[in-house]
């Protein structure tokens, strides 16, 4: 179920196949050196796709870290708190979509119609091609920061308070202790969410399919929606294909470049 289609997928990268006429021909690296030295949309959906990684994964790590070490304490209510953070995680990807495109509705919308209330004008967050790019990054992030967050919890309740009370008595404030115990002992975490949401965000389409559309003017097309649009509404699959290996050995360096971090991450 996994290496067979990932292995066709490889072999029809070598091929031009139409969909609709079902008849391929061998063209070996032709859709390559399309993709990578003829076709100027290719850098554009690289381009983009490369923006919203690296505006989600910051964003997503230390808003999951926040909330993370803000709720890894027991108070009143704590159990709530959690909830409703980790709530989205659980929603349905296409309702979550569909919701927040209503609510950022140029006129109509609840956060421009909130933004004017207190007499600020907003944009059309969807339709205009800087704001889009914004409007889907801080949906995403809203949608899948809890599950960074239980897992930053899980990390954060493993640390013995001995370590943390040791550094107190010593004289340490909440920053050096923060620096010199928790974060090196959350370093393995750490690695792994980055990893997960990076692949996570090079991986997106639901959001980018429901909400824009690669819109405006191409300006919110990543690489994983590009692929969808070349194989079934252009119905040429050997180029989706290559696109596909493409985006494969993207996601396989930056992974291999963020395990070779691991190293340095507790320093």
């Amino acid at each position: 179920f996994f290496v067979a289609p990932l292995v066709a997928v490889f072999g029809y990268s070598a091929t031009e196949w139409n969909l609709l006429t079902q008849q391929a021909t061998f063209v070996g690296f032709e859709n390559y050196a399309d993709a990578l030295t003829r076709n100027p949309d290719f850098w554009q959906v690289l381009r983009n796709s490369l923006i919203f990684a690296a505006g989600l994964v910051p964003l997503n790590m230390a808003l999951a870290l926040s909330l993370a070490l803000a709720l890894s304490r027991p108070f009143p209510g704590v159990v709530l708190f959690r909830t409703i953070y980790f709530a989205p995680v659980v929603t349905a990807a296409v309702a979550w979509a569909i919701v927040w495109k209503f609510l950022l509705q140029a006129e109509t919308g609840t956060v421009n119609q909130t933004l004017a209330f207190v007499g600020i004008d907003g944009p059309n967050w969807l339709r205009e091609p800087g704001w889009a790019m914004v409007a889907v990054i801080v949906t995403r992030v809203l949608k899948t920061v809890g599950l960074n967050m239980v897992l930053y919890l899980a990390a954060l309740q493993s640390i013995s308070r001995d370590y943390i009370e040791a550094a107190t008595l010593d004289g340490a404030n909440r920053w050096q202790v923060f620096r010199y115990i928790v974060w090196p002992l959350i370093a393995p975490t750490t690695l792994v969410i980055m990893i997960i949401t990076v692949v996570g965000s090079l991986k997106v389409f639901d959001h980018i399919y429901l909400m824009t559309g690669g819109g405006p003017e191409n300006g919110t097309m990543v690489l994983a929606f590009y692929i969808y649009e070349q194989g079934f509404e252009f119905f040429d699959v050997g180029y989706a294909s290559a696109l596909a290996v493409i985006l494969f050995v993207v996601i396989l360096v930056l992974t291999l470049l963020q395990l070779r971090m691991r190293g340095g991450m507790g320093r």
